[in-house]
């Protein structure tokens, strides 16, 4: 499906787009009801948990879900979205159809029904979306292996950064220190999918330090 644009201008608002969002998700059929679970907004795009329920009664039967024990099934979708002169627009695409965007919360995915392929397109996208989220925040002075050499605009290469931060027109922006050369450079959060951190600036503070965050996660997880 292609782009839709409201020339009547009435979406104007984040709450005039989550309104619409829901809107296009709850719908009624001769035999089907649709209901919106839950919608997050992740920098223009919308991404939608929607619940799939017989007006009879009966289980809800799907190629691609398996049915839930309520007999429900739920579905991911993505709506892409942007202002054309001042016009609201979207482009809509359900997850079997394998949408390159990607960033949908773990929190929406959790109420998404099983699927029954697991090479199906669903099953991808969200993987991706689950790698996108476990893509750590880094801290000042983190030392960080990327998953695969990252190329410059000068040809080189680097793939062991620490991140640091430089300061333009008065604010801190993020970037990282190379290895190698010592250079700095800006990274996508895309470019840290898969990455871990070799050493953290918060335990080598001191030794004391290090032995508490060396102990997180074993003696000291919350049970």
């Amino acid at each position: 499906m292609g782009w839709l644009f409201y020339t009547d201008r009435r979406v104007r608002t984040y709450a005039d787009e989550k309104a619409e969002i829901d809107r296009l998700c709850s719908f009624e059929t001769d035999t089907r009801k649709a209901v919106l679970l839950k919608a997050c907004k992740v920098g223009s795009a919308w991404y939608a948990a929607a619940r799939i329920t017989t007006l009879d009664g009966a289980p809800v039967e799907d190629a691609t879900y398996v049915t839930d024990a309520d007999g429900s099934i739920t579905f991911g979708a993505v709506f892409l979205t942007r202002y054309d002169d001042g016009c609201w627009g979207y482009k809509d695409m359900e997850e079997a159809s394998g949408p390159m965007e990607s960033r949908a919360p773990v929190s929406l995915l959790a109420l998404l029904s099983e699927l029954k392929d697991p090479d199906s397109y669903a099953h991808a996208w969200r993987r991706r979306c689950r790698d996108w989220a476990a893509i750590p925040d880094y801290d000042e002075g983190d030392r960080i292996r990327l998953a695969a050499p990252v190329t410059l605009t000068d040809g080189s290469t680097c793939q062991i950064v620490t991140a640091t931060h430089y300061r333009r027109g008065g604010q801190k922006r993020r970037c990282y220190r190379i290895e190698e050369t010592g250079g700095l450079v800006r990274l996508s959060k895309a470019s840290l999918a898969g990455s871990e951190r070799l050493s953290s600036a918060k335990g080598a503070a001191s030794p004391v330090l290090a032995e508490f965050f060396s102990g997180r996660g074993s003696d000291d997880a919350p049970s």
